[in-house]
């Protein structure tokens, strides 16, 4: 009825075998979509959430299933193709924090089975505690991987990389049967953003270099355009010594109008690298 060939064979040694050479086919399955899968299993997707050696088998199984032809010009092109690399043209170097597996394993099976978790969570600057959860759903961002969950009925945000151990627990997580993790991800991330103590900068800034003052930042808060071309942007840090560390890194394409204790700070700074690389008189 499933349209898959089997036969018996009979006698103390028998049983039911598929026909020799029988392989499964991908209905419908075209070049373009081959490809996207390919592609997708060759970039970080591969890290997430320890599916990597799930999502490499079922790679292969796909690449089996394609007809001859199809499958050597699909392996080729997906050489072609790099997704998230490990730098950038500055070699900067994307990061990858380290899941434990098994405790992976347990945050994931709690997350689809609908199960109460107990994590061993180290919060930044405490000591490990164990605390009871209701997962919600997994998240990638930038290299990190977070479990979004709620707590006594309270929003919480866990960097998956802090849990050092996991218990999937008997009792069903309180939580809606169905979930927009994306409109869930955006709303924490909006209040990360601009929620708690954060030290807010009004500057200056080349254009081309807003991309790079907002990848460091909290948030931009406001944004307007001078009449010589240039941003001026009001922009949130965690702390000074943040803000300080940020806005150097662009040099002369960022002033930093307000504090004017950070404009000293900078000032202090550069004045003390020009002097050591003052030439001789």
């Amino acid at each position: 009825m499933a349209g898959v060939p089997v036969y018996a064979e009979r006698g103390r040694h028998g049983g039911f075998t598929l026909l020799p050479g029988l392989r499964t086919e991908l209905t419908g399955l075209n070049h373009e979509e081959t490809l996207a899968l390919l592609a997708a299993g060759s970039g970080s997707g591969e890290k997430a959430f320890g599916l990597g050696s799930a999502l490499a088998s079922a790679l292969r199984k796909v690449v089996d299933a394609l007809p001859e032809s199809h499958r050597a010009t699909a392996g080729g092109a997906v050489q072609r193709l790099l997704i998230d690399a490990e730098s950038d043209l500055l070699s900067r170097r994307s990061l990858t924090e380290e899941v434990a597996g098994p405790a992976m394993i347990e945050v994931r099976r709690a997350v689809l089975a609908g199960r109460k978790l107990r994590i061993h969570y180290t919060a930044a600057g405490q000591e490990p505690q164990w605390r009871t959860v209701d997962p919600i759903g997994l998240v990638t961002a930038r290299g990190s991987a977070y479990l979004l969950a709620t707590r006594a009925g309270a929003d919480r945000t866990y960097r998956l990389s802090r849990v050092l151990a996991a218990e999937v627990m008997s009792e069903p997580a309180e939580r809606s049967e169905h979930v927009d993790l994306p409109q869930i991800w955006r709303e924490r991330s909006a209040q990360f953003r601009t929620g708690g103590e954060q030290y807010t900068v009004q500057v200056r800034v080349d254009p081309e270099q807003r991309e790079e003052l907002s990848n460091v930042a909290l948030a931009v808060l406001t944004e307007d355009t001078d009449p010589d071309g240039w941003l001026r942007l009001t922009v949130a840090y965690q702390d000074a010594r943040h803000a300080e560390w940020a806005l150097w890194q662009l040099g002369p394409h960022v002033e930093a109008l307000a504090p004017q204790l950070l404009r000293n700070t900078l000032h202090a700074r550069a004045v003390a690298i020009a002097q050591c690389y003052e030439p001789p008189s």
